[in-house]
């Protein structure tokens, strides 16, 4: 994975989007069709190949100050110059300002990192990777269905902890919460207490259906 440049502050063209929070490390397909995005990423294609992802709330009309900065890995240009991309997150971000509005959103950026643990955080990775497995097996059994967890996850305790965060389905302002964290030890936490009432809740119902069948 390529790391952003190591400057402080830069300016990163803004892509917000509603319902998707990006992750360091996890992967985001994009289709981009709207005029001014294919202006921002014909752009991009010409410099380093980077922009960032912000959470975009429409009822609200809200964008969110903290995002992730992702990186044009593939494209495909269709003939009526829409894009098709895949791009991989990269660094978080914080938004200091606005430097341009029109004809997509640019911002003054810095980067954020978590904080130097101050514990061993791999017995607290793997209860959240136990935690997985229970949830797992407990949907395979609930649909009657063979589901496995990918052979790649991510062994490393921040890594892991993306990788839980950016599989989190329907819960966006909680994964935006978890992206805000700067704490990989509360974030993994977190993850714990959402992985336990999942599996919990998968538990009950799996006792239901044994019952009734």
């Amino acid at each position: 994975m390529t790391s952003p440049s190591k400057i402080a502050v830069r300016e990163l063209p803004l892509f917000p989007l509603p319902e998707v929070v990006l992750f360091p490390g996890r992967p985001l397909p994009l289709h981009i069709f709207e005029f001014r995005y294919r202006i921002m990423m014909n752009t991009i294609l010409e410099s380093d190949r980077r922009f960032g992802v912000l959470l975009y709330d429409p009822v609200r009309g809200q964008v969110s100050n903290i995002g992730c900065c992702a990186e044009i890995v593939q494209y495909e240009r269709l003939p009526d110059d829409r894009l098709k991309m895949f791009t991989l997150g990269q660094q978080r971000f914080r938004v200091l300002e606005y430097v341009r509005e029109k004809p997509y959103k640019v911002g003054l950026v810095e980067w954020m990192e978590d904080n130097p643990p101050e514990q061993d955080l791999r017995p607290l990775a793997t209860e959240v990777e136990q935690l997985l497995q229970d949830v797992v097996r407990l949907s395979a059994k609930l649909t009657d269905q063979n589901i496995e967890l990918p052979e790649n996850i991510p062994e490393l305790p921040t890594e892991l902890s993306y990788w839980v965060a950016s599989n989190l389905y329907g819960v966006a302002s909680e994964q935006q919460a978890l992206l805000e964290t700067q704490d990989t030890g509360i974030r993994l936490k977190r993850e714990a207490e959402i992985l336990t009432s999942t599996r919990n809740h998968l538990a009950a119902r799996t006792v239901l259906k044994d019952t009734f069948n």
